[in-house]
C-alpha cells in the first residue's frame, strides 16, 4: 500500500510527462473500442435487418424429382413441417412461406434481372412495418398484381407508381411465361441487397410459377431474437429427420453467400435421386457467412490497430521512464540507503506505469462511449444506402465485454514490459553512487 501510494503521488508530481503519455494510450484505447463497438454491432445490425427482409432466421426449402431428374423447389404439404416445429419446441414468433422467382422485369425498352419475393401480405405484417415507402403506399397491394420496388431498381428502369411492368420467368416444370405487375411502392434504397428488395402478391406470383394455391417454396421461421438460432435449427432439423427425407448441408457451400441463396431455386445439376419431398434446413448464419468475415477482420483490424500503436507508445513509455529514472537518481538513492530493497524500488516504477495504463484505459474507453453515444444520435434515415447496417436509422455500437477486457489486458502487460527496463536500471543503482550523483 505505501508503494502504491507513493506511485500515485510519482505520477502527480510528473504532470507534464505523465498527461501526454497517457493521453496517447487513451488515444489508441478510444480508436480500438470504436473499431470494436462497430464491428460488435455491425453482425447484429446486418443480420436482424436481412431477417426482416429475408422473413425468418430458419428456413426450410422442399425439393423433389421428377421423372426426368430435374429437381423442383416447392413444398407441396407443410404437415410434416409443422408437426417437427411443434415437436421440436422452436420458439416461433411469425412464420413466412414465400415463393421467390428469378427473372426480367421488363418496362417499356429497358429491362433488369430480378428476384421477386412472392409475399402472403395478410400474415406477414411485420415486413411491411419494417419497410417505409418513398413513393406509394403498402395498402395498395391489396391489388392481386402489385408490386414494391427498390429505389434503385424503379430508376434504373425507369418506372413510377402505376406504371406496369413485365415480367417474364421460368415456371416450376422449366416453362416460360410472363405475368403483368403494378408498380404501387417503392422502397429506399437497400444497398448491395437492393436486387432482392422486390415483393408481389403469393397467390399471384404462385400463378406465374405454375404452383397451387397452397403451395410454396420457403418456409421462413422467425425467432424472437437471434439467440440459439443455430441450436434451434439443429433441434428442428433433429425432430424433421425422424418424420422426413433431409438433406445434408454442404460444408464447402457455406463459405458462400450466394451459393446459400440458391436454395430458391431448381437446380439441374442435382444427380442425387430421391422419392417423395426433400428438406433442408439453412439458417441466417449460413446466408451471412461473408458478414461473420467481415467482423472478424474488423477484430483483426483493430487489434492490428492497438498493437501499432502501443509498439509506437511503447517507445514513449521507455523513453519516459528511463527519462524519470535519471532525474530522480538521488531520490533512489535516498530511499535505497533508508532500507528500500531493489525489487521495491523496482516494483515502484512498475506501479507508476500501472496506474497510468488503467488511468488512461479508464479514460479512453469513457471517451469511446461519448463518441459512441454521439455518433449514434445521428438519424441517418430508413432510406439511407447503409440502411443494412442500421438500427432504426442510427448507427450503433456494441463492444463485447471479452474484447474490452482483452485490450486492457494487451495494455497493461506492453506498459508493463515497456517500463521494465527502466525499472530494472533503477533497482540496480547503488545508494552511493546514487546520492553522489549531481542531477
Amino acid at each position: 500500500m505505501a508503494l502504491a501510494s507513493m506511485a500515485l503521488r510519482n505520477l502527480g508530481r510528473q504532470k507534464k510527462r505523465s498527461f501526454p503519455l497517457g493521453g496517447a494510450i487513451a488515444f489508441g484505447v478510444l480508436i480500438v473500442t470504436v473499431i470494436n463497438g462497430f464491428a460488435g454491432a455491425f453482425m447484429q445490425n446486418v443480420s436482424e435487418n436481412f431477417a426482416s427482409l429475408a422473413a425468418g432466421h430458419i428456413f426450410v426449402t422442399g425439393s423433389e424429382k421428377t421423372e426426368s431428374g430435374k429437381t423442383l423447389t416447392v413444398i407441396r404439404d407443410d404437415a410434416v413441417l409443422m408437426d417437427a416445429l411443434k415437436a421440436s419446441g422452436v420458439p416461433v414468433k411469425h412464420l413466412s412461406k414465400r415463393s421467390p422467382a428469378n427473372g426480367t422485369l421488363i418496362f417499356e425498352s429497358r429491362k433488369t434481372p430480378l428476384l421477386i419475393q412472392g409475399v402472403d401480405f395478410s400474415s406477414e405484417t411485420y415486413l411491411l412495418e419494417r419497410l417505409t415507402p418513398v413513393e406509394g403506399s403498402f395498402e395498395a397491394m391489396s391489388d392481386r398484381q402489385g408490386l414494391i420496388l427498390s429505389e434503385p431498381t424503379a430508376t434504373r428502369l425507369g418506372a413510377e407508381i402505376g406504371d406496369r411492368l413485365l415480367f417474364q420467368l421460368t415456371t416450376l416444370t422449366g416453362q416460360q411465361n410472363v405475368g403483368e405487375l403494378t408498380l404501387v411502392a417503392i422502397t429506399p434504397d437497400a444497398g448491395l441487397i437492393s436486387g432482392f428488395s422486390a415483393y408481389a402478391n403469393l397467390s399471384y406470383l404462385n400463378e406465374l410459377l405454375d404452383l397451387g394455391a397452397t403451395e410454396y417454396m420457403s418456409l421462413g421461421i422467425y425467432l424472437p431474437s437471434l439467440d440459439g438460432m443455430d441450436r434451434y435449427a439443429g433441434e428442428f432439423q433433429a425432430a424433421l429427420k425422424t418424420r422426413a427425407n433431409i438433406e445434408e448441408k454442404d460444408p464447402s457451400a457455406e463459405a458462400s453467400p450466394m451459393s446459400q441463396l440458391s436454395m430458391f431455386f431448381g437446380s439441374d445439376t442435382d444427380t442425387e435421386t430421391w422419392e417423395g419431398a426433400r428438406y433442408r434446413v439453412t439458417t441466417l448464419n449460413d446466408l451471412l457467412s461473408s458478414v461473420k468475415q467481415i467482423v472478424n477482420v474488423l477484430n483483426g483490424v483493430s487489434l492490428g490497430v492497438l498493437l501499432v500503436l502501443f509498439l509506437i507508445i511503447m517507445v514513449g513509455i521507455l523513453n519516459t521512464f528511463r527519462m524519470t529514472m535519471y532525474e530522480r537518481i538521488r531520490e533512489i538513492g535516498t530511499m535505497r540507503a533508508v532500507g528500500m530493497q531493489r525489487a521495491q524500488v523496482r516494483n515502484l516504477f512498475l506501479l507508476e506505469a500501472l496506474f497510468l495504463a488503467l488511468a488512461a484505459t479508464v479514460v479512453g474507453i469513457a471517451a469511446a462511449g461519448l463518441v459512441m453515444a454521439v455518433i449514434s444520435a445521428f438519424d441517418l434515415g430508413v432510406d439511407s444506402p447503409l440502411f443494412m447496417l442500421l438500427k432504426n436509422g442510427h448507427l450503433s455500437f456494441k463492444v463485447p465485454v471479452w474484447q474490452a477486457v482483452r485490450n486492457v489486458a494487451i495494455i497493461v502487460v506492453l506498459t508493463l514490459v515497456a517500463a521494465w527496463l527502466p525499472a530494472r536500471a533503477a533497482a540496480r543503482l547503488a545508494p552511493a553512487q546514487a546520492l553522489r550523483t549531481t542531477k
